[in-house]
């Protein structure tokens, strides 16, 4: 009876779950539960908690089945999941990244790094993030879905629910940005 569900749209999964089918459900959640929590995992940098955000966007999803008016239901799922991990940064008061949620990273160094070049290591690491956190929220975020989770523009695109030229058009911005703000560091 599960495979049925599994060739049906997100549209007629999402009308069979305001008739509350609970196998429409399990299928979206197996069908973005991935996606999403990787998504969710670049703004709030700890997957369990991403995991965690992501569960209970299903569980939102089932609750408000009958209020919900959902013309897209892989735009909205990203946009909420988006929602939801800045509410946790605000909620826990952190920076997305900073040095402390990369501590795993560092508490393993390259055998062939000497103290000095570590230090430089994590210094570069800062001053590379802190002008990240400087460009423009639009931007900023492209720019971490291109390159940090090396997401395409398609998808980009899709999650974002932009044109892909828009999107070029931000990551180039982002790159001008970014180059731009390194050279004014870089002259102080």
């Amino acid at each position: 009876m599960k495979d049925i569900y599994v060739s049906k749209s997100d549209e007629d999964l999402m009308s069979l779950l305001i008739n509350e089918d609970s196998f429409a459900l399990e299928t979206l959640f197996n069908r973005y539960y991935p996606a999403l929590c990787k998504f969710t995992s670049i703004y709030i940098r700890d997957f369990s908690k991403a995991e965690e955000l992501v569960a209970d966007l299903f569980v939102k999803l089932w609750d408000k089945r009958n209020d919900l008016q959902i013309k897209s239901v892989k735009k909205y799922l990203f946009a909420s999941a988006k929602n939801l991990s800045f509410n946790e940064i605000q909620r826990v008061k952190l920076n997305t990244l900073s040095l402390n949620d990369h501590q795993d990273y560092l508490d393993y160094p390259d055998i062939y790094l000497n103290p000095h070049d570590l230090l430089a290591s994590r210094e570069s690491y800062n001053e590379i993030i802190s002008l990240i956190n400087l460009l423009p929220e639009r931007q900023r975020e492209v720019l971490l879905m291109s390159r940090i989770d090396m997401l395409g523009k398609n998808m980009i695109s899709e999650i974002l629910g932009i044109s892909v030229r828009t999107v070029e058009t931000l990551l180039y911005q982002a790159v001008k940005s970014f180059r731009q703000l390194a050279a004014d560091r870089s002259a102080i």
